[in-house]
């Protein structure tokens, strides 16, 4: 990652045609190096989903673009999962400030993580994703540091197999990248191969935790036209009924998409519906295979 890459040491003097080809021969590269990860990303799901069924909380934290990879995959998980406001949370130094320019002289500051851990309250059953491509950012060790003294779960996602990063967590997905295009730039190579396993890391864990219906966004929020519009063609193609029908029921259900597939699927009504998707903690599948209705 910090080496000197050979195959675009003369990026500066092709032509543009031929400097995109550089870029999109090198990001082939990450996902086979994601792909050599698997192992390591199942069982960090895994754990997640350990924590979350426990009552905890998912974290990521980190500075500059992977702290900035962990806001923007938290705050798609309510929209897009159903999920509480607080119950994936990213942080990164330098606060809303980072988010929407730069400060990458926080990520030195190691009292500073401590400060926004503690002002969540992050606690024993919450897991720590610590996001470093380096795996040497001062900030986001010192997450980890304190993390374990809470005895809670952590995990490392970084991209250098020199840092310091696996040595401190409990598990670390570590993605050999190889050379970034431009020397350091770890917003490329780096940040797109953190990025794809974040959303594994999220999107994973919220199937696990019976967020979708095969692969439908079935607890997915229709705060806008677009998604008002989704929400019905989900019911659509869950059941094999008519858009009428679909309107019918979620109307019924006062909006609940998994109520009204329930009720589709196996004719039920909203009451019996709702009682039988309580008994299997809003789990649909689970639900529709029950046989007790």
């Amino acid at each position: 990652m910090e080496q000197w890459n050979k195959d675009t040491i003369l990026i500066d003097e092709v032509s543009t045609l031929e400097m995109v080809q550089m870029f999109n021969r090198e990001d082939q590269k990450v996902a086979t190096a994601v792909g050599r990860c698997q192992g390591e990303i199942s069982a960090a799901i895994e754990m997640i989903v350990e924590g979350l069924q426990a009552g905890g909380r998912l974290f990521y934290i980190g500075s500059g673009t992977g702290g900035k990879l962990g806001v923007l995959d938290a705050t798609e998980c309510p929209p897009t999962f159903g999920t509480d406001d607080n119950i994936v949370i990213g942080l990164i130094s330098g606060g809303d400030e980072a988010i929407s320019g730069w400060r990458e002289d926080t990520e030195d500051d190691e009292e500073l993580a401590l400060q926004d851990l503690k002002k969540r309250n992050f606690g024993s059953r919450d897991v720590l994703v610590a996001i470093s491509a380096s795996g040497n950012t001062p900030y986001v060790l010192s997450a980890v540091r304190y993390a374990k003294t809470l005895n809670s779960k952590t995990i490392g996602l970084c991209c250098s197999l020199s840092g310091n990063l696996e040595s401190i967590t409990d598990l670390c997905i570590v993605i050999d990248v190889g050379p970034e295009v431009i020397m350091g730039s770890t917003r490329l190579k780096a940040g797109t191969a953190q990025k794809m396993v974040l959303n594994m890391l999220s999107s994973c864990s919220m199937i696990k935790m019976g967020k979708t219906y095969n692969n439908l966004m079935v607890d997915v929020r229709p705060i806008n036209a677009k998604l008002k519009k989704r929400v019905i063609d989900i019911i659509t193609l869950a059941t094999g009924k008519g858009e009428k029908f679909a309107t019918q029921a979620l109307e019924k259900a006062k909006g609940n998409v998994k109520v009204a597939i329930l009720m589709l699927v196996m004719n039920l009504n909203a009451t019996v519906a709702y009682a039988l998707l309580k008994k299997h903690n809003g789990y649909l599948k689970k639900a529709v295979k029950d046989d007790s209705f």
